[in-house]
Order: structure tokens, then sequence, then C-alpha cells
């Protein structure tokens, strides 16, 4: 995994992700503080708001700029990303109406679904061996799994000598910082897929266009769907889990959400040497069903004769969720990079970035609406079944065969009408 470290421009390309990536997590943490000076007994209200509109930036934003920015050397379409954020985050702690709150959260996440898929589509021309860009997705899912576990630590650290709003100059260095790096590397010369001049949405629903038609890329749709609903049973029912069923402190709410963290983070460090003996579609599948197999078993932990055992258990089925969780998702850019030409690499990681947070979308609010009317046992079969269908329809539209079932026509499918 560490060999992609050897190469000094994907060195510095991670380096500048993991300095963003502190600074988002900073701001997670504000966010919440902020939402609360803000709201008062409205701070729910106000953080839920906050995070829908996070998701629909993603959601609609990722292909647009990626269509409107596909002729701008990568480089500068980071770089611009990154101050943007800057500018936004660097505002933050200056508000004082939650509809500023909103108005700065979509500008920021806006430039983040901007960066994100540039990056992931750079990264690919950075690392040309495949195994050296296997690493960089095992250590990319390492970065965010390490963002999700220390930066609430950081932040903790950082409030012991400053005040809550000024996390947010933390962000904003962090993203300052990320700009700097990425100016200062040197990137391959990317062309765009098609020269020829196509209506605007066209070019942004080409990469879903791909994703759909390419007989590589529709299984990704529907593993997008299981891992979200899997992922949002743990993120949205481990707290009504830990304080509510079992009456438990937030601290031990912390460390059950931990052991999801930990199975993933396992599996990163240890999917490059599985992906050298077994293809993506078992690696992939497989752990679908293990993800799903976690969240259809929470009923029986929440049967367990006593709060430890009944902890021990959700935290056991909440790490089979982080490996089923990693495994699913670290290989899909390996099946984009071998499905689609170079030049269509950016409307792709575009597509996949979009429609997979459309996923949370749905299953966020879904496993919050199911917990309150059936508890979190009812929510977790309801959202299994969900995790079960999606992982069967991945493996019937991704049927096994004697070649790399990623070995598809790299021109793919025509982009325009």
């Amino acid at each position: 995994m560490l060999n992609a470290l050897r190469n000094a421009t994907y060195r510095r390309l991670f380096l500048a992700q993991v300095i963003a990536l502190a600074g988002t997590g900073l701001a997670t943490v504000a966010l919440g503080l902020i939402a609360y000076d803000v709201g008062g007994d409205r701070a729910g209200s106000v953080l839920g708001t906050a995070f829908a509109i996070k998701m629909l930036a993603y959601v609609l934003v990722a292909p647009a700029a990626a269509a409107l920015l596909a002729r701008l050397p990568r480089r500068a379409v980071m770089v611009g990303a990154d101050l943007v954020r800057l500018a936004a985050a660097a505002c933050l702690p200056w508000v004082d109406q939650s509809w500023q709150i909103y108005l700065l959260v979509l500008v920021l996440q806006s430039a983040s679904a901007t960066f994100t898929p540039a990056f992931q589509a750079t990264i690919p021309a950075v690392l040309a061996d495949e195994r050296d860009y296997t690493g960089a997705l095992s250590l990319s899912r390492l970065a965010y799994d390490l963002e999700a576990v220390l930066s609430p630590v950081l932040a903790a650290a950082l409030l012991l000598v400053v005040p809550d709003r000024a996390l947010f100059l933390g962000t904003a260095a962090g993203f300052g910082a990320s700009a700097l790096v990425v100016l200062s590397s040197t990137l391959p010369r990317t062309t765009a897929a098609d020269d020829s001049p196509a209506p605007l949405s066209d070019r942004m629903l080409a990469g879903a266009r791909l994703m759909v038609r390419g007989p590589a890329l529709r299984p990704v749709l529907a593993l997008n769907v299981a891992v979200a609903a899997a992922g949002a049973t743990v993120l949205v029912q481990t707290v009504l889990i830990v304080r509510g069923h079992f009456g438990q402190s937030a601290g031990v709410m912390a460390l059950v959400l931990a052991a999801n963290g930990a199975g993933s983070m396992l599996t990163a460090f240890t999917l490059p040497r599985v992906l050298t003996e077994q293809r993506e579609r078992a690696v992939m599948l497989g752990g679908a069903v293990v993800a799903t197999a976690g969240v259809l078993l929470l009923p029986l932990a929440l049967r367990a004769s006593s709060p430890v055992l009944g902890l021990l258990a959700v935290s056991l089925l909440w790490l089979a969720v982080g490996v089923g969780w990693a495994m699913a998702e670290t290989p899909v850019g390996r099946i984009i990079r071998r499905a689609v030409a170079p030049g269509q690499l950016p409307a792709v990681f575009a597509a996949q970035f979009s429609l997979s947070h459309a996923g949370w979308l749905l299953t966020y609010p879904l496993s919050g609406a199911l917990g309150t009317a059936f508890g979190s046992g009812g929510s977790a079969l309801a959202l299994g079944v969900v995790a079960a269908v999606a992982t069967g329809i991945a493996a019937t539209t991704w049927p096994g065969t004697t070649r790399d079932p990623a070995a598809v026509d790299r021109a793919g499918p025509p982009i325009g009408p």
C-alpha cells in the first residue's frame, strides 16, 4: 500500500488530501457548536438542514462542475476549489443567522464536490501501475477513516486554547495549505473526452450514461445503494441504540462508532494484497454481503441479556459493516479506470461521486423515519432488506466470467445524443 507514496507527485496530492480532510473534520465539529449558538433549541434542525444541503450539493454540483470545467487544467480546478472553500470557512466564524450557515455550507460543499472528483480523476494518470493505484485507493480510504476518528480529538485539544468559532480558521488554514501543496505539484497533461460542442445538460449526464450503459459500471450503482443502506444504519441508529436502548453515555457511543471505523481501516490495510489474488467482483460483492449481514443481525444484538453483551455484539456487527463497506467501496476506482477512456474519467468520477451520495441522501432520512416508527431493530431490518436487494441486483448485472469483468471497450458508449 505504501509503495504509491514513492511517487513524488502522488505523495504531494495525498498530503493535500490529508490536510484538507483534517480541516473538514474541524469544520464538522465546529458546525455543531455554531448551530447551537445560532439555533439554540433548534440546533438539531439547523444542523440537519446544513447536512441535507451538503448532500444536495454533492449530488447536483459534481456533474455540473465536471462538465463546465472539463477543459481547464485539473490543478487549476483543485486549487480554485480549495480557495473557495478557504473563503467560505473563513466567513463561518462571523455568522449569526441560520440562513448564513446554509449559504456558506452550500458554497463550501459545492467546492468540495468540485475538488474531490477532479482529485480522483487525476490519480490514475499519476499512478500508471495498477498495484500502486490500488494502494492509493486504500490510502484514501484510510485517510477518510482516520479523519473521522482523529478530527474530534484534534478539535477537543484546540478548544482548550481557542474559542469554538476559531476552529473554522483551522479549517480555512487546512484548505489554504492544500491549495499550496497542489499548486506545487506537477500534474500530467489531460484532455477532455470530446472536443465537439454539446449542450451542457448532455455533458452533465455523460458520466451517468457511461455508468448506466457500461457492463462493468452498472453493478457499482447497485453497490452504492447497498453501502448507503448499511452505512446509514450505523451512523443514524448508533446514538439511539447506545443512549436510548442500552442507556449508556456519549463516550460509549463514540467507542461503538469507532468499531465501524476500525473495520474499515483494517480492510484498507489488507485490500491491496487481497486484490492481487481476487478479482474485484468477488471482493466487492463479498463486502456487500458482509455489510448487509451485519445490519440484518442487529435485532438479535438488541435482545441481549445485558447492556455489556448487547453493546459488544453491536460493536462486532458494526466492525463487520465497516469491513464490508470498505470492501465494496474501495476498489471502485479500479473498475472505473479500466472501464472508460482517460478523457472520460472526470465525468465518470463525478457521476460516481454524485450518484453514491444520492443513495445516502435517501437512506439517511429513511433510517431516521423507520427508527422513529419501528425502533432501531425495525429500521435495521428494512434497510438490511434494501441492501440485500441491491447486492442481488449487483450480482445479477455483474455475472462472473472467465475474463476480467472490467475489461470492456475503453471508448465506452456514446456520450451525446
